[in-house]
């Protein structure tokens, strides 16, 4: 079975499965892959979960890739391989500490649409998400005491600062004006709050980047967003 987690969204979608060019698709594609990520996770902790609807594929297309790349069948080429390799890894991961499987796949999920989507803005907003990612997690790891990286994911200019930096900002205030906001924001302690005001900050950085396009498929986008 399957939930539908916000219907105005599965409502809106079948609208613009009717109005989008093939291009526009191919676009929107990447936000409902992540919803695709989240429900792989799922079915491979629990063949009977309920999934996500809004989605890009089937049950029966979640149980083909699944079997699929556990037994490096063909079929797997049918899907993203980013998937497959997170499925095929997930039996030897999944019993590790310290191994968040949501995480994992989202990260390869953020790696994969930065190179690959066609949209120039989604490709800077996933790579945002990527960076906030890994800066929010560096600074708790080293708030921590922890190997800063051991939790660092992607190789891209964020994260090679993080790595090659023992400042208390990495030095990226200095190349980012966004990172001294994110620091107030490491430093909330409740952590809805912290969210809240992360989920803010990406709102905010998603309306100026399409202020001047409100009728774009970027536009469609963000408002999805």
């Amino acid at each position: 079975g399957c939930t539908k987690t916000d219907v105005s969204i599965a409502d809106l979608r079948e609208e613009l499965d009717l109005t989008l060019s093939e291009t526009d698709k191919k676009i929107m594609y990447y936000f409902f892959l992540k919803n695709d990520c989240a429900n792989i996770v799922k079915l491979l902790k629990n063949p009977n979960a309920e999934i996500d609807c809004n989605g890009n594929m089937t049950m029966e297309q979640y149980v083909d890739l699944i079997t699929s790349a556990k037994e490096m069948n063909f079929n797997v080429h049918r899907y993203p391989s980013f998937m497959s390799e997170f499925v095929r890894h997930y039996t030897y991961n999944k019993d590790k500490e310290g191994y968040f499987p949501e995480d994992d796949i989202l990260y390869l999920f953020y790696q994969y649409a930065i190179k690959t989507c066609p949209s120039k803005m989604v490709r800077r907003w996933y790579k945002l998400n990527l960076d906030i990612a890994n800066i929010l997690t560096a600074f708790l790891a080293r708030k921590n005491g922890w190997a800063v990286a051991n939790f660092i994911q992607g190789n891209n200019d964020v994260t090679e600062m993080i790595l090659t930096n023992n400042t208390k900002d990495f030095n990226l205030t200095t190349e980012y004006d966004y990172v001294a906001d994110l620091m107030k924001i490491v430093d909330c302690e409740d952590p809805v709050e912290k969210e809240k005001k992360i989920d803010a900050f990406k709102w905010l950085w998603l309306e100026e980047s399409t202020f001047f396009n409100i009728f774009s498929i970027d536009a469609v986008f963000a408002y999805l967003c």
